[in-house]
């Protein structure tokens, strides 16, 4: 067995960075930047008023001073003229500020009579004007990689960009395998079980933005297993799940190398998730998770996002580990790091009492894997602990 930083290892070593394609803005959000971008405008393109008010010269923001009013400057219609001294321009929020006018005094602290008005409160001390490129200014520039969130697709469409390069979405084709499984919604017989594993990690990868192919159940026959490679064909990673240990009815291992697997590595000192695969199938990543429906969703967690990750642009790094505080005593660890669904709340993690493979209630109430590294020694309540969110 190796162990989970070594695997990894391998996994990086093996998976390449997707290509770059162009997509509208609109069909944007969620992806990855692939290349950098600029800025093709300044924003604000004019100096702009920041409140609804007056335009003037600041030598007139006096008490008493009265100003005639020329006209007014509205968002997207300006005052053309020049506003000189003992002269205004009524101006409204985001209207470009006029020739000649170096403060807006705001509409509350003056009395408008036609075309006068007349200052009655100077207790502001700043001008309400936004200058020129306040915001950002052409050639300002996003980098890449990162994921573009609804605030980076706004600051994109401010500053004009309509098209923007992202990484390709991974294809990924999931196999599960096993004559004991059946689809939800299928009737069961009496030795078979419904098939969950695929359709959690089907969610876990399309938040990251992959294209998941959801494959036929391959049951545990070479050609059927066979057919459920051919159908993954094109894939970038192909996940199976189930038949990769070394029991009479999984072949999983045997089929991928008659199909020309190179495999990297088999089996990882881990709990839950000890009989784990990986390698290259021609162009696509392969990695065989176990069957159990728990040990599937923790390898997803820490060895298929990671990968995802990579072939997105964004680095070849394991998932993050973050710190709390452990709620209770715990013994000594034994020899494979041990992933146990835990509640993180206010700071402090707490480890849930079953840890079965087997059981998706108790995954489904966890918000962390708890990491317990190998020969970890016992730990008291208190004691600071990593922990992988989920």
């Amino acid at each position: 067995m190796i162990t989970v930083e070594e695997a990894l290892a391998q996994l990086f070593a093996r998976v390449e960075k997707l290509g770059v394609e162009t997509v509208p803005l609109a069909n944007a959000a969620g992806r990855v930047l692939a290349e950098t971008v600029s800025a093709k405008r300044d924003q604000p393109p004019f100096a702009a008023s920041a409140m609804d008010g007056y335009a003037i010269c600041s030598a007139d923001y006096q008490v008493g001073a009265t100003l005639e009013v020329l006209g007014e400057s509205a968002a997207g219609a300006r005052f053309d003229g020049i506003v000189k001294k003992g002269q205004a321009v009524r101006i409204f929020t985001g209207a470009p500020v006029p020739k000649g006018a170096d403060w807006v005094v705001i509409q509350e602290d003056v009395d408008a009579n036609k075309n006068q008005i007349t200052i009655r409160e100077v207790t502001e001390t700043k001008p309400y004007i936004r200058p020129a490129g306040t915001d950002f200014t052409t050639g300002q520039s996003i980098d890449a990689p990162q994921i573009l969130t609804p605030q980076l697709i706004a600051l994109l469409a401010s500053m004009n960009i309509a098209q923007v390069p992202v990484t390709k979405r991974p294809d990924v084709a999931l196999i599960s395998t096993g004559t004991e499984l059946v689809m939800p919604g299928e009737m069961p017989g009496p030795d078979q079980i419904i098939a969950s594993n695929t359709f959690g990690l089907k969610a876990m990868l399309e938040q990251m933005g992959a294209i998941v192919r959801l494959l036929p159940i391959a049951h545990d026959t070479l050609p059927a297993l066979r057919t459920a490679f051919d159908l993954a064909s094109g894939a970038d990673l192909i996940v199976t799940i189930g038949g990769a240990s070394v029991g009479d009815h999984d072949l999983v291992a045997g089929v991928a190398e008659e199909l020309g697997v190179e495999r990297a590595f088999y089996k990882v000192a881990m709990r839950p998730g000890k009989p784990l695969m990986a390698g290259r199938l021609g162009d696509a990543m392969m990695i065989g998770l176990p069957g159990n429906p728990v040990s599937a969703m923790v390898c997803g967690t820490i060895f298929v996002q990671p990968v995802l990750r990579a072939m997105l642009g964004l680095g070849k790094t394991a998932a993050a580990h973050h710190v709390a505080t452990l709620s209770k005593d715990m013994p000594e660890n034994g020899p494979r790091a041990h992933y146990m669904r835990a509640i993180l709340e206010n700071g402090e993690i707490t480890p849930l009492d079953r840890q079965d493979s087997a059981l998706l209630t108790v995954l489904s109430q966890a918000n962390a894997l708890l990491l317990r590294p190998i020969h970890d020694p016992a730990r008291k309540a208190g004691e600071k602990v990593a922990f992988v969110p989920l």
